[in-house]
């Protein structure tokens, strides 16, 4: 079994092949035999597990499970309270309404890479950050829940599922889970009825770079490309 953490840039699609010559992650993870557990929008960017383990992927991907997903969120407008407290009740969309989640306004991140192309700035509109955690997989759900409180998305990045963290994984970056984080599998495994992981691969080495990828900073957190 192998569990790989990538950090999926965006304007890529979550999968190894494209027909319109899209970027796919097949430009960044020269790997075969493991998919994507759970899926990232094209225009999102951040984590994403990819491993050859379908209790794993299940875990991710069915509903059942609830495993906590969270993303830091940019969106137009000051959130203030009412929209804060209309995401932790649970927001109703044209789907049936969500699952309350985890909402707080958080300071713009210091160390986050630019985004190629940058998002558009307006002068006269100004921008909050959040960190919104939510144990759904909906279509596009955590843009539509913004909007839907009156805060439209503008950048939408993974930064945890689960016990794995993105860290100062750089955009195109990818590596083998830790043996902390194999440990932390098992114990979902568990949960979920499935077999112990202690047969994974450990650690295969540092971090992997694409060649659109850039080394890690080595400080935790989010690392700011160069």
């Amino acid at each position: 079994m192998r569990l790989v953490l990538l950090n999926k840039p965006f304007q890529v699609l979550t999968r190894f092949t494209s027909e319109d010559g899209r970027c796919t992650l097949k430009d960044f993870v020269p790997i075969e035999g493991i998919y994507p557990a759970g899926r990232l929008d094209f225009d999102s960017e951040g984590l994403l597990l990819l491993t050859d383990d379908g209790v794993l992927q299940a875990i991710i991907t069915e509903p059942r499970f609830r495993l906590e997903k969270t993303y830091l969120v940019q969106v137009e407008g000051l959130a203030d309270m009412p929209a804060l407290a209309n995401l932790r009740r649970g927001v109703l969309l044209n789907d049936g309404a969500t699952l309350p989640a985890s909402a707080e306004v958080v300071e713009p991140p210091a160390d986050l890479w630019e985004r190629d192309p940058p998002i558009r700035k307006r002068a006269l509109i100004p921008t909050s950050w959040l960190k919104i955690a939510i144990r759904e997989g909906r279509n596009r759900q955590v843009r539509r829940m913004t909007a839907a409180v009156g805060l439209p998305t503008l950048r939408l990045i993974r930064i945890a599922i689960g016990p794995f963290q993105l860290r100062s994984l750089q955009p195109g970056q990818y590596r083998d889970a830790s043996s902390d984080e194999l440990r932390a599998l098992n114990a979902l495994r568990t949960q979920a009825g499935g077999h112990d992981a202690r047969s994974a691969s450990l650690p295969r080495g540092p971090v992997r770079s694409s060649s659109v990828g850039r080394q890690s900073s080595g400080r935790p957190g989010l690392g700011r490309r160069r």
